[in-house]
């Protein structure tokens, strides 16, 4: 089945508070909400969100549960209430082998459990608490088939290969890839260039440890070509309206969200100065 048209997407581009999984959940939380008031179809966050990407030397494993865990069921019978569907990053334990995995769930409107994806691709280093995922099929979200990559799955060809050959019309990829060295150089548009499918990318932002994540863009990319690049020093939601025609993505209009005073008062949302939209054709 065709892409929805118009997709309507919320990218929840958080600056998680490293360690601390209490307050990134509630702030993921209150932010799902808003997103669901404000017209999303679906809710997106960027990888490991919940504790920060490098939370080991900061709180270590022992916390990782099989997942759904407990919050986990609480977060899907929210994602019913505000019926979206949500795309989040947690990491979760292998109930029979104990591995630890680095993990993106997929959650439907009636809060059931439709996929999981455990990134393929765990970065040396930073995610050497992490066991790396097999190659999963493509979600079914209404007929749609979402595939689906967590960050520098996309640094090689085939992954995204496979989920196309698997019939996969959109890809959607959780990263936490920021500027830099090893920062993202082109692959993104090289996988909707190779496979001719659309792709949209929720990133992070903020300090985590040693990272600097505030020039960390999430973005919308179709036939190699960005469509919208995002950005913003704190947390902020993106609302996208996508125009979709005959598969691909057309246009992208954007509208930022600053997430910040969230916590103190969920009723409170503004659009923020520090935030960064570039689409196609705009300055």
């Amino acid at each position: 089945m065709p892409l929805p048209n118009p997709l309507r997407v919320s990218l929840l581009h958080l600056a998680p508070v490293l360690g601390d999984v209490d307050s990134n959940r509630a702030i993921l939380e209150s932010a799902t909400r808003l997103s669901a008031e404000l017209g999303a179809d679906w809710v997106v966050s960027g990888e490991l969100v919940v504790p920060g990407y490098m939370f080991e030397s900061e709180i270590g494993t022992d916390w990782i549960r099989p997942q759904p865990d407990r919050w986990l069921h609480a977060f899907a019978r929210l994602t019913a209430d505000a019926g979206v569907v949500s795309f989040v990053s947690h990491p979760e334990r292998d109930e029979r082998t104990g591995a630890l995995y680095n993990s993106l769930f997929v959650i439907g409107r009636d809060g059931r459990m439709l996929g999981r994806h455990r990134k393929l691709r765990p970065t040396p280093g930073s995610e050497d608490w992490s066991s790396s995922g097999e190659q999963p099929d493509p979600v079914d979200l209404d007929g749609t088939k979402v595939g689906l990559l967590i960050c520098a799955d996309a640094y090689a060809s085939a992954p995204a290969g496979r989920l196309r050959a698997q019939g996969a019309e959109i890809f959607l990829s959780a990263a936490a890839w920021w500027p830099g060295e090893w920062g993202p150089n082109g692959e993104w548009e090289r996988c909707t260039r190779d496979n001719d499918v659309p792709m949209i990318v929720c990133n992070r932002t903020g300090l985590d440890g040693s990272f600097d994540l505030r020039h960390a863009e999430s973005v919308v990319v179709d036939r190699g070509r960005r469509l919208a690049t995002l950005t913003a020093d704190e947390s902020t939601l993106f609302l996208l309206e996508c125009a979709v025609n005959d598969g691909h993505i057309t246009r992208c209009d954007v509208t930022p969200v600053r997430l910040a005073p969230m916590l103190i008062d969920p009723g409170r949302w503004l659009a923020p100065a520090n935030a960064r939209c570039r689409a196609a054709g705009k300055a």
